[in-house]
């Protein structure tokens, strides 16, 4: 991989995308990962709770436990390559589906209180360098680099990677923060999550660009597509992205635009239809490049893993997992704190609220104002 491609221009990028591990995980032309069999048994445990976490959530969802969710599936590769080639201090900014990249920070139980409505869960974030979920599409993308700009008059050697799927790239947002990045020349790792549908969109009918990656062209800096079905690939591009970023030589410039060619399995969130736009025979071709199965298929055949470590992690897994269900289930949340997170400063019209809210709960109680009729 290592001298393979480079990402200091453009121009220097492979017509095909980026790929070390076939589709049945094979290494090719001879790859080797620069990571310890730890490592690389990490990733794979990372993946398959990102995917055991998907599934509970939805799950959640369903039941009324948790509120509308977006799912994962699918795109597992993308977020564990991405995350393991950051340093701990590097921050990451992500839109909605990029869950793996805060479980692999080590928090899943203060995330999945988020997800059932408390706002604490989404401030253990930035204890782990992590920027808030983001709604908005695309509009997280200018704060990233403007936090790239800062890190630089600070002389701060922090990275910042953001995540974004390919809808966003129709946004006002993503065209100023780019070339922002590009004109101040911001230590910013932009990670596009191509998985071919913007909702019920489809990419042809995002951009008439031949690819996503090539829009970097225009800011003046490296943009490259990787295979996104494939971890070890995603994670090659983003370490050199990174190290790029990082430390630059002269003739490089620090941003990077990675494009990832990956797929969502399920609906865009749970309040989604997508029997309605996309045929199911799609999706189970994708399902054939599954990242977890791939990155599977090379570490048995490398002797990393094995059936006792694979039950092993299975067992970890799902015990993290239900034990994060049961841990938020128990927050106990004071339902004045919802006025708390709104501005830095309460407005005279927050404060109003707050105590017409107050009110209602002395006169009536709690009990009755959670009733379900």
């Amino acid at each position: 991989m290592e001298g393979s491609w480079n990402v200091d221009r453009s121009s220097d990028a492979p017509e095909e995308p980026v790929q070390v591990l076939s589709i049945d995980g094979d290494p090719i032309d001879g790859y080797e990962p620069d990571l310890s069999d730890e490592t690389l048994r990490g990733m794979y445990a990372d993946m398959r709770l990102y995917r055991r976490f998907d599934e509970r959530a939805i799950s959640l969802q369903r039941q009324g436990r948790i509120g509308t969710y977006a799912s994962l599936a699918g795109q597992e590769a993308t977020q564990v390559g991405s995350t393991y080639a950051l340093a701990a201090d590097d921050w990451i900014a992500y839109q909605y589906r990029e869950h793996g990249a805060v479980l692999s920070r080590g928090e899943i139980e203060s995330y999945l209180t988020y997800w059932m409505g408390h706002e604490a869960g989404n401030a253990a974030l930035a204890d782990i360098n992590v920027f808030p979920l983001n709604i908005s599409i695309g509009s997280h993308i200018p704060h990233v680099t403007g936090m790239g700009m800062a890190a630089r008059y600070r002389g701060d050697d922090a990275v910042f990677c953001c995540h974004f799927g390919d809808g966003a790239t129709s946004e006002g947002d993503f065209h100023e923060g780019l070339n922002f990045a590009g004109v101040f020349d911001t230590p910013t790792v932009f990670v596009c999550h191509n998985n071919r549908w913007a909702i019920s969109v489809p990419r042809e009918r995002q951009t008439a660009s031949a690819t996503i990656a090539g829009k970097a062209d225009a800011y003046g800096f490296a943009g490259v597509q990787v295979d996104g079905m494939d971890p070890l690939a995603v994670y090659e591009v983003t370490r050199q992205a990174v190290r790029k970023a990082r430390a630059p030589s002269d003739e490089q410039r620090r941003p990077t635009l990675i494009e990832t060619l990956t797929y969502r399995y399920g609906a865009h969130t749970t309040a989604d239809d997508p029997s309605v736009y996309r045929e199911e025979s799609e999706v189970e071709a994708w399902r054939a490049k599954d990242p977890i199965d791939r990155l599977e298929r090379y570490l048995r055949e490398t002797g990393r893993l094995d059936d006792e470590r694979i039950d092993a992690i299975e067992t970890r897994v799902e015990e993290r997992v239900a034990d994060a269900v049961d841990a938020a289930e128990s927050f106990e949340n004071d339902p004045e704190a919802m006025f708390e997170y709104v501005y830095d400063e309460p407005t005279d019209r927050l404060e109003e609220q707050r105590a017409g809210f107050e009110e209602l709960r002395e006169r009536y109680g709690d009990e009755t104002l959670t009733r379900d009729e």
